[in-house]
């Protein structure tokens, strides 16, 4: 992998995050925590989404989407772990 092929994973990973905070109410973890999010939403999605047949295409913008939804899942399963 690349320096490049690392700025751009961050960079998903950052705008995932963000976005995943703004679409679940109460969650901003900062930069990092943005990352963090995104990257580990990427995972979720990278593996939910072939178990259930769901192809988001390819590119910057699936990417991201692809990372935003994994995200918004991470957000919602500490949600309700937190309220448990």
């Amino acid at each position: 992998m690349g320096i490049e092929s690392l700025i751009v994973f961050i960079l998903i990973g950052a705008i995932a995050g963000w976005l995943a905070g703004v679409l679940v109410k109460g969650f901003g973890f900062g930069v990092i925590g943005n990352i963090v999010v995104g990257i580990v939403g990427a995972f979720i999605a990278g593996w939910l989404f072939p178990a259930l047949g769901i192809s988001l295409g390819s590119g910057i913008v699936a990417a991201i989407i692809h990372a935003t939804i994994g995200a918004v899942i991470l957000l919602v399963i500490i949600r309700l772990v937190k309220s448990a």
